[in-house]
């Protein structure tokens, strides 16, 4: 099948994915005096006198924005917001088929940061959680922080957090299957961006022997001439301070994590890693390296970004039941606990029986995986004070 061609003639068909369904009927007189005037003046009132009542008498509780500026949509760069739009409806279904979140597309017309985070930050009160999508970097890191300093409700970046989550979960099982511990591994990291950085600090959070980071340019090193968001990185990676290329942050590495650019990753970049290494190439549609070559390489367990080959890291693998958690206990916030019990939440799900080189991670649509992420980031934000109900 020509996805592409059959997928533009059914959005031509379908004329968007998404539409509003009424939970209240309007078939009368009396309905119309309860739903709408005068009986509404209740609920209004109410919620004047209380804020968090609008949780209760609203759908709030179980809706979510999904934002974005069209700046970095899929594989296409900057689009524009209106061409970004069946992306987010499809984020949208996304969270409706997966754990039943009534999610709003909202795409701002807008580069100006603060105008964005003001925008945002002003219809907030009408949800009971924020997704950022498809936001080019750096502005993105200033976009999130800034909101979450701004909003009382949880705002979670998804290319970031949810990517660094399934890559996480994915390496923990993968150094399952190999025998080594995070603690014990170098990481060396292709791609320094949105995903790559929140990949770096979610693997350091959970305590990663090592990683180090390169770009572009190189290595990140701590005392070179780098940029805000790099220096930041650099205090915690790269601990011995090596330089040069990827190939040189390869050499004995545990773990490749691959977050940049197809075929860059060469046999003998592999064949320098320690044994029974670990490859995550997820650059899109081409990964660093094809699995077939890695393996070949020596590398005992490969993932990428493909729905076509074994481990697939799948976002859907985690913000539908993040969100599902962080709603169901009204959490102020998305933090790094409840990433953290995302990811243990995901990779426990392949039980020792399972676990093989090319089974790392659930199915996508195994139906437990929304639920057991839900209990774990509900718990998590519980056990770190942020939990509202």
């Amino acid at each position: 099948m020509d996805y592409l061609q059959e997928s533009l003639r059914l959005h031509y068909e379908w004329k968007g994915k998404l539409e509003t369904k009424a939970r209240a009927s309007a078939g009368s007189k009396q309905d119309l005096s309860l739903a709408y005037t005068p009986g509404v003046a209740a609920p209004c009132l109410e919620i004047q006198k209380d804020v968090n009542k609008s949780y209760e008498l609203t759908r709030r509780w179980n809706t979510v924005a999904v934002i974005t500026d069209g700046t970095a949509v899929l594989g296409l760069g900057d689009i524009g917001p209106e061409a970004g739009m069946p992306v987010m409806e499809g984020k949208c279904l996304l969270f409706k088929s997966f754990a039943d979140i009534d999610a709003i597309p909202l795409c701002i017309r807008s580069k100006d940061t603060d105008e964005i985070v003001n925008a945002v930050s002003l219809f907030a009160g009408s949800f009971g959680g924020i997704n950022l999508e498809d936001i080019a970097a750096p502005r993105c890191f200033e976009i999130e922080r800034k909101l979450k300093e701004k909003c009382d409700i949880p705002v979670f970046h998804d290319d970031q957090h949810g990517t660094a989550v399934v890559v996480l979960a994915a390496v923990l099982n993968a150094l399952r299957c190999v025998g080594k511990k995070l603690e014990d591994c170098t990481v060396a990291m292709s791609g320094a961006g949105s995903a790559g950085s929140a990949i770096a600090r979610l693997l350091n959070a959970c305590g990663a022997g090592n990683i180090i980071m390169s770009d572009r340019q190189g290595i990140i090193c701590k005392g070179d001439d780098l940029t805000p968001a790099f220096a930041e990185l650099a205090e915690f990676t790269n601990k011995n301070h090596i330089r040069g290329s990827l190939a040189d942050a390869m050499k004995g590495a545990d773990v490749f994590v691959g977050v940049s650019a197809g075929g860059i990753v060469s046999r003998e970049m592999v064949e320098s890693m320690a044994d029974n290494a670990v490859v995550m190439a997820m650059a899109n549609p081409t990964p660093e390296i094809m699995p077939d070559e890695a393996k070949a390489a020596g590398a005992a367990v490969v993932g990428t970004g493909r729905s076509d080959y074994p481990n697939q890291i799948n976002n859907v693998l985690a913000f539908p039941g993040i969100f599902r958690g962080a709603l169901d206990v009204r959490a102020s916030d998305i933090n790094e606990e409840m990433k953290l019990a995302a990811a243990h939440a995901i990779a426990d799900l392949v039980t020792e029986e399972k676990l093989c080189a090319e089974y790392i991670l659930p199915e996508a649509f195994d139906e437990r995986v929304g639920t057991a992420v839900a209990k774990a980031v509900a718990k998590a934000a519980r056990d770190c004070g942020i939990a509202r109900i």
